[in-house]
């Protein structure tokens, strides 16, 4: 399909349509609310790019295709050329769905969607239900996480472009996988953003950890909101993708009588309903808030589910004994209890991290599978100072039992790629800035993130951060593929997919219904200073997943509504009857041992 280039910039008192390959320039005409509009039309794969005032050619912030990179012309994407083949796809809804998160430049040697899509049967024969994509938006240099990108709509060209995407999406969907993007609205990269030349896309109104906030509320507003609602709907209905992760939706500063989110939730339903197939919307709130999950005609934002932090940092702290940083109000039973039958530890109570009062309860009726729950992600990796995994710093039995937590808890759990194996591979921050000083600037402030949190405690001494410009640190981030075929690793990987076999094949266990999530906790005798140690129950209607975090076996007394059998076990454990009728079972577990009984 051909496009009539258009461009909202308001700022501008002239603006001419660039074509590259001719160097031919046109004049735009005026439009009414500071929008301008070329009389052409242009075919797929036909470079253009704006002119302002006679400035520099500048890409099409709505364009889908960025050739010579964020700082080049854009190119003409006709989405309609692309040969479909997922006619009967009907779609996943996310809640309750297992998701696995991938980078695409680390999750392959190749870092390429077409490498990536070659490992899809791994994924298959995992068990999960939606493969989530970290950004994919255009961002300046080759390598990086993704978080600074600057074109929307634009697919980074490094991985293979738009057309990648849509291959990549295909294929998922002959799998019998969903996709979910994760996008970024809250900011854009430093390197390639030229918004600022064309109208009010910011505002410093607002702030946010980026500076001046997307301009979601003043004058003007109603052209961004529409930018960013656009983009959205766009990769539904022209790239297929089924879900949107959306960044840090504390950051969309909006104090309009319409949340943005709200606004982008009823569109979305829209579409899905013309779609005939589920699109979900799970937002990553640092809020512990439902009101992003409340219904828009009730004054909530319309969100599927949410990220719960809160579940990762109980797991993790008591498991690992972790207790610096964020993680000081972690760490203890009582915060594990709370976080797998509450969601929020932090839940209108103090936060000794925040030092005030943070969050709000979760209204029981709120179905656990609205949030989504994980023992590791991209930024609970990436963001410690030596981007390491759990798994260099646990043995088998703590990787078991943190995936055991996650994956039979009632939330709706997330993998970070190379988890399910234990990957020993870090995942650092890179990035790949051409400019010399903002690649100090990152250096800079990378160095300066991790000067506290207690690091130099937790590796034993002083902390030297990887550069994140070095290309080592990139190439360090790389999944190793022949890990998995290594025993200690394939072990593991078993586990991984008998624990997600587990939440289909029981339904106690796949059920999102917290309140028939109960945890009973038995502390280890003259256990040693360090992580917690003793063992958990943690009943789900009437299964129950047994957890041994101590390094010594035990015996615990388990309450049952009915006959229970062992349906999986990580290092053994047994099942006595109860010595008279109406007593609980006895349920023998080694040590650094879990056994599920349902």
């Amino acid at each position: 399909m051909p496009l009539t280039p258009r461009l909202w910039a308001p700022f501008a008192e002239r603006v001419e349509l660039v074509l590259p390959a001719t160097g031919d320039r046109s004049a735009l005409q005026a439009q009414p609310d500071g929008w301008w509009a070329a009389d052409v039309a242009l075919t797929h794969g036909t470079d253009y790019a704006f002119s302002l005032d006679g400035g520099p050619p500048r890409p099409d912030p709505r364009g889908t295709w960025l050739p010579d990179g964020v700082h080049g012309a854009s190119r003409v994407f006709d989405v309609d050329r692309f040969a479909w083949t997922d006619d009967g796809w009907s779609g996943v809804d996310v809640r309750g769905a297992v998701t696995y998160e991938l980078h695409v430049g680390t999750f392959t040697p190749q870092g390429t969607l077409a490498a990536a899509a070659d490992r899809l049967e791994h994924l298959v024969a995992l068990g999960v239900d939606v493969v989530e994509l970290l950004p994919v938006a255009a961002f300046n240099g080759r390598h990086g996480w993704g978080y600074d990108g600057v074109a929307l709509s634009a697919v980074h060209e490094p991985y293979g472009g738009p057309a990648a995407l849509q291959a990549f999406v295909d294929a998922a969907h002959g799998h019998g996988l969903a996709v979910c993007l994760d996008v970024v609205h809250n900011h854009l990269g430093p390197s390639g953003n030229y918004l600022h030349e064309l109208g009010p896309y910011f505002t410093d109104t607002h702030q946010t950890p980026w500076g001046d906030a997307i301009n979601l509320d003043g004058p003007g507003s109603e052209h961004v909101r529409r930018w960013i609602c656009d983009s959205v709907l766009g990769w539904a209905r022209d790239f297929h993708v089924d879900a949107f992760r959306l960044d840090a939706v504390h950051a969309l500063r909006d104090d309009s009588p319409r949340h943005l989110l709200a606004q982008l939730a009823d569109e979305v339903a829209e579409l899905s309903d013309r779609l005939g197939r589920p699109l979900g919307l799970v937002a990553e709130s640092d809020l512990n808030d439902v009101v992003s999950l409340r219904p828009t005609a009730a004054g909530g934002w319309g969100m599927t589910g949410q990220w719960a932090d809160d579940v990762h940092h109980a797991v993790h702290a008591l498991v690992t004994g972790e207790r610096h940083g964020y993680y000081v109000d972690f760490g203890t039973p009582d915060a594990l209890v709370t976080a797998l039958t509450r969601v929020f530890v932090h839940d209108g109570g103090p936060s000794t991290f925040r030092g005030r009062p943070w969050g709000a309860p979760v209204p029981a009726d709120v179905d656990g599978h609205r949030f989504v729950v994980f023992d590791a992600n991209h930024d609970q990796v990436g963001n410690r100072a030596l981007g390491d995994r759990p798994s260099p710093r646990l043995d088998a039995g703590g990787l078991a039992a943190q995936a055991a937590l996650v994956l039979l808890s009632p939330f709706s759990p997330l993998l970070f790629m190379g988890e399910e194996w234990g990957a020993t591979t870090p995942w650092l921050f890179f990035t790949d800035h051409p400019e010399p000083e903002l690649a100090e600037a990152v250096r800079e402030g990378r160095t300066r993130e991790f000067g506290g949190h207690g690091w130099q405690d937790l590796y034993g001494g002083p902390v030297d951060v990887p550069d994140p410009q070095d290309p080592a640190t990139f190439a360090a981030s790389v999944l190793d593929w022949d890990e998995p075929a290594r025993p200690e690793h394939a072990r593991l990987l078993e586990w991984y997919r008998v624990l997600v076999a587990l939440r289909r094949a029981v339904p106690d266990l796949g059920s999102g219904d917290r309140s028939r999530t109960v945890v009973d906790v038995h502390p280890a005798q003259g256990a040693d200073d360090g992580p917690w140690q003793g063992v958990l129950v943690v009943h789900r209607g009437a299964a129950r997943v047994v957890v041994n975090l101590a390094h010594v076996a035990a015996a615990v007394p388990v309450p049952v509504e009915r006959p229970v059998r062992v349906v999986a076990d990580w290092d053994g454990g047994v099942v006595r009857p109860p010595a008279t009728a109406g007593d609980p079972l006895v349920v023998e577990v080694p040590a650094r041992a879990v056994v599920v009984l349902a």
